[in-house]
């Protein structure tokens, strides 16, 4: 019983040093994406596809609506048989409509991938910077200020965005 106390407070004494003497610091990722032109410009080009792709679904939807319209006027004119007829082939349209906007902007869409295939690489040359850092100045954690958790209060002794910027050539002095 003695012999596991003493393992119990040996254990909780080793566990409190290193908590204590664990290092950290933290980064602003936002900033530091912000620095890069590289970031703004893959932003500008998703920008403009987005743009493209919702341009192109509107006038596809636009285009459906005058059908709409146009069927509503001549129903009089059409038996039962022919307006039904040409409302499943309006009712098709607007399926495929939906069925492209979500081939589009779905969760794994077209739009996601190209974001991703864009973004990604950018975020990986990010951390391994903040590797890098972290590494050479022997941190065993490191937060992202801009991303939750929140840090309501920061020493900036431990923020180390400057050296990951400097670290990718984007501080100040290498401007």
């Amino acid at each position: 019983m003695v012999n596991k106390i003493f393992i119990l407070i040996f254990g909780l004494l080793l566990i409190n040093n290193l908590a204590f003497s664990q290092k950290f610091g933290y980064v602003n990722t936002d900033f530091i994406l912000s620095q890069m032109t590289e970031y703004q410009d893959a932003l500008n080009e998703i920008n403009t596809i987005s743009k493209s792709w919702e341009k192109e679904i509107s006038d596809m939807y636009k285009l459906a609506e005058k059908k709409e319209i146009s069927l509503k006027a001549e129903k009089i004119l059409l038996t039962e048989e022919m307006y039904n007829e040409k409302r499943k082939t309006i009712d098709d349209e607007w399926d495929e409509i939906k069925n492209y906007q979500q081939k589009i902007f779905g969760v794994e869409g077209l739009f996601f991938l190209k974001k991703k295939e864009l973004i990604e690489p950018i975020q990986d040359i990010i951390f391994e910077s903040i590797e890098k850092v972290a590494k050479k100045n022997r941190l065993q954690i490191v937060f992202d200020k801009s991303s939750g958790p929140v840090l309501l209060y920061t020493n900036p002794i431990h923020d180390y965005t400057d050296y990951v910027l400097e670290d990718l050539g984007l501080s100040e002095k290498n401007n």
